[in-house]
């Protein structure tokens, strides 16, 4: 119990379903390497598109990682979010039925929830007409069965909250989760995020022009936008309490994390208002700028975004920028996963001792600084006590989350 009476909230579980590979493990040991895990797509046609690559998850059974869940009965995006929730869940060491009795809950973020189902679902409205349209196929769309799948297949009793604020949502989604437990009205929260590659998202940042014509090279000079991708990121909650009475392996502290929202445009980021979400941040947290050792940049291989977060991170850090990556040059944008995908790799890089590459940069852009640290190729080791997670989103959805090597 901390000093103010609430509780300390930690990170005992980590789960994984990736372009990078499936489980932490594989995951951590693809990003310590550098490797890209994007291909060309298909999951769907790319005729007329110019670029065709995305960070497409082609391993991925659900029938070898779900029990409980009817899989004709889920899409992809429930399913990715359940397969991560019950692979961190056995990584907590936790017993099935023993967490299905705890006062346990889930919290996923998401940008497009069933984007797939809607996108069959358009097309047979416009091959057949709305009678036509499969009514067991439609009682799959709501994004909020995202988290339902968590609950679902792992037997949970708590609450079962979506997040949609998009390329963030993860974040709100471990913020809300540390809230719940740190403040005594669960033990146990499943957080994360989910979505799955489609052609409408695809499509959508094509005619913005903001994909990449090969790689997603954040911080580059040449880089060219981002990559689309998919996957399901979960993390397990749980007070340290309850991880110190099961002698749980504890992998990071959730110390805080800070929320804004700009609305101040549609797609572009803004300094100010990721500034501010920095500040907020460390305050919740109880840490100074200098006592940051590394940030997981949101870093999606855009000149807006690169150049705005750069500034942003230089108005509040000041002459001493911590090292600051972005994992999204070797997964791709797994848009309301992105963050979550991020606190894992923090977790990672905290318990083992290294800091995540920006594994595709060949030249830092001089415009954010000669002295940009964006740990370049492969991982470097090191040995983190604070890290700081970003997400932002369109619309100024902005979500920080703190994380420290547990004492």
């Amino acid at each position: 119990m901390s000093e103010s009476g609430l509780r300390r909230v930690v990170v005992t579980g980590l789960g994984a379903v990736s372009s990078l590979g499936i489980g932490a493990g594989a995951f951590t040991a693809a990003v310590r390497a550098g490797r890209s895990g994007i291909s060309e797509i298909q999951s769907f046609d790319t005729e007329g598109f110019e670029h065709t690559q995305a960070g497409e998850v082609h391993d991925f059974r659900p029938q070898d990682h779900l029990d409980r869940l009817p899989l004709s009965e889920w899409g992809r995006s429930s399913q990715f979010a359940a397969a991560a929730a019950k692979l961190a869940a056995q990584d907590a060491g936790w017993d099935p039925e023993a967490l299905s009795a705890a006062r346990a809950g889930s919290a996923m973020g998401t940008t497009n929830g069933e984007a797939r189902v809607f996108q069959e679902l358009t097309e047979q409205w416009l091959e057949r007409g709305p009678d036509g349209i499969d009514g067991d196929l439609a009682a799959q769309a709501s994004a909020d069965r995202i988290a339902a799948a968590v609950n679902t297949e792992l037997r949970l009793r708590g609450e079962a909250q979506t997040f949609g604020t998009a390329c963030s949502a993860s974040n709100y989604a471990i913020g809300y989760g540390f809230d719940v437990i740190r403040s005594g009205a669960a033990d146990v929260m499943l957080v994360g995020g989910a979505d799955a590659v489609n052609r409408a998202t695809h499509a959508g940042f094509h005619r913005l022009g903001a994909i990449a014509p090969d790689l997603c090279r954040p911080f580059d000079e040449h880089r060219g936008g981002i990559m689309t991708a998919e996957g399901g990121a979960a993390l397990l909650l749980e007070s340290w309490e309850s991880a110190r009475s099961r002698g749980a392996r504890v992998y990071a502290e959730v110390l805080g994390y800070g929320i804004t929202c700009d609305a101040k445009h549609p797609t572009q980021p803004d300094r100010g208002g990721i500034a501010e979400c920095i500040r907020r941040a460390h305050r919740s947290a109880g840490v100074k700028p200098d006592e940051v050792d590394y940030v997981c940049a949101h870093g999606t291989g855009t000149a807006a975004n690169d150049s705005t977060e750069v500034a942003a991170v230089r108005e509040v850090f000041g002459e001493r920028v911590p090292a600051i990556s972005s994992i999204k040059s070797m997964l791709g944008h797994t848009m309301g996963a992105a963050s979550g995908f991020g606190a894992l790799a923090c977790c990672m890089a905290l318990y083992e001792g290294f800091l995540p590459p920006t594994a595709t940069v060949r030249e830092v852009d001089p415009a954010l600084g000669p002295d940009l640290d964006c740990v370049p190729g492969t991982a470097r080791a090191a040995r983190p006590k604070i890290v700081e997670n970003h997400g932002f989103a369109f619309g100024g959805n902005n979500a920080i989350v703190m994380l420290g090597r547990p004492e």
